[in-house]
C-alpha cells in the first residue's frame, strides 16, 4: 500500500507546481508563518523554490531551516474530499555555482518570468530536503511515507532539455495534439517544460500541467515511443498499456 501511496503522492507534486510553505516566524517566535511559493522538481525530485532575499520566509529560513510545504488538487471543489501531500523538510540554500547554474536553467523552463527578477532583485534558489511526507488521498486515505521523491534520470545528463527543446521547435502539432486528448486549456500555444521517468510537463501561459506516460520511460528511446504513441493516439492510453 505505501508503494501505492508514494506513487499517487509524487503524481500530486509533479501534477501542481505551487504549495504554501510554513516557516518558523522570526518576527513572532513560537508561531508558524505561511506564504505561497511556486516549486519546480530537481534532479533527485526535490522541490526548488526560487525566494526573494527581503521575503519574510527567507529570514524564517535563516534563522530556522526546519519548514513544511503543502500541496493540494487544484480547482477542487471539496478539498477534504481529493489528494493533499504535506513535506516536512530542511531548506537548503543553493551556493555552488554549478548547482545554481542547473537550478537556473531548469526553473526558468518551468517559470520563464523568473528570469526577470532571478540575479536583478537578488532572489536565490533554495531546495527543500525532504525529511517525511504525509500524504492523504480522499476520505480515510492517511500515510506517512518515507520515499516520495523520484530522481529524474534524464535531468543530469542533458538529456532532457534537447528532448524538450527537439519537441518544442519540431513538433508543435503533436504537443497540440496531447493538449486536446487531456483537454487542457487551448487559450495559448503549449510549450513542453520538462520531461521525467513517469511523464511530461506542459506549459501554457503561466500555468502547469503534468501528464503521464502509458508506461514508465527508462531512457531517451523509450520516451521517444511514447511521445509517438500519444501523438498518434485518439484517446489517452491507461497505464500499463504498451508504449510502442
Amino acid at each position: 500500500m505505501s508503494v501505492k501511496a508514494g506513487k499517487h503522492a509524487r503524481e500530486l507534486l509533479l501534477k501542481e507546481y505551487r504549495g504554501v510553505l510554513s516557516t518558523h516566524s522570526k518576527a513572532m517566535p513560537g508561531f508558524p508563518f505561511g506564504s505561497v511559493v511556486p516549486y519546480c522538481l530537481d534532479a533527485e525530485g526535490r522541490p526548488l523554490i526560487l525566494i526573494s532575499r527581503i521575503a519574510q520566509h527567507t529570514h524564517n529560513l535563516g534563522q530556522d531551516a526546519k519548514c513544511s510545504l503543502l500541496v493540494g488538487e487544484r480547482g477542487a471543489e471539496d478539498v477534504q474530499a481529493v489528494g493533499r501531500l504535506t513535506l516536512l523538510a530542511e531548506a537548503r540554500q543553493l551556493h555552488d555555482e554549478s548547482e545554481i547554474e542547473a537550478a537556473a536553467q531548469r526553473y526558468y523552463r518551468f517559470f520563464p518570468q523568473s528570469r526577470d527578477y532571478h540575479r536583478a532583485h537578488d532572489f536565490d534558489f533554495w531546495r527543500l530536503e525532504p525529511v517525511r511526507w504525509r500524504f492523504i488521498g480522499g476520505f480515510g486515505a492517511i500515510h506517512w511515507l518515507d520515499q516520495v521523491a523520484l530522481a529524474n534520470p534524464f535531468a543530469t545528463d542533458g538529456s532532457e532539455a534537447s528532448m524538450v527543446e527537439h519537441m518544442n521547435d519540431d513538433h508543435a502539432n503533436a504537443i497540440a495534439h496531447y493538449v486536446e486528448l487531456a483537454g487542457l486549456p487551448r487559450h495559448e500555444p503549449a510549450q513542453m517544460a520538462g520531461i521525467d521517468s513517469e511523464g511530461f510537463h506542459l506549459r501554457i501561459g503561466q500555468s502547469l500541467h503534468w501528464l503521464p506516460f502509458p508506461a514508465p520511460c527508462s531512457n531517451p528511446g523509450a520516451v521517444r515511443q511514447a511521445l509517438v504513441q500519444l501523438a498518434r493516439a485518439e484517446s489517452w492510453p491507461t497505464s500499463g498499456e504498451p508504449s510502442a
